[in-house]
């Protein structure tokens, strides 16, 4: 099993800007893609951000050029560092981490979420 702790997440002026941390642990082959989602009230749950066990990264079109995912490593750790947030930006933050069983197999873990809140 995977467990995902995440932490950062508040309340931010719009304009201003905020770090989210999720540290995955537990007994598993290995820690796959991590990322984060969001969803905001009456919407379907997006996309975020993702980054690769080799390090690319996948950003979702509203966040491009303003949210920078990252990761290390060796602690398992994914960061994503949000600038310029926007009102719409509030949401639930959700870290996910495709959690290796074996070489072939695994599951997708998620976090409790956290909650980003952009005032305008």
């Amino acid at each position: 099993q995977v467990r995902l702790v995440e932490s950062g997440g508040g309340v931010v002026h719009s304009g201003g800007s905020l770090r989210l941390s999720c540290a995955a642990s537990g007994t598993v082959f290995g820690i796959g893609t991590m990322g984060w989602y969001r969803q905001a009230p009456g919407k379907q749950r997006e996309l975020v951000a993702d980054i690769t066990s080799d390090g690319i990264t996948n950003y979702g079109n509203s966040v491009k050029g303003r949210f920078t995912i990252s990761r290390d490593f060796d602690e398992n750790t994914v960061y994503l560092q949000m600038a310029s947030l926007k009102p719409e930006d509030t949401a639930i933050y959700y870290c996910t981490a495709y959690a290796m069983l074996s070489p072939k197999s695994g599951y997708t873990g998620w976090g409790q979420g956290t909650q980003v809140t952009v005032s305008s």
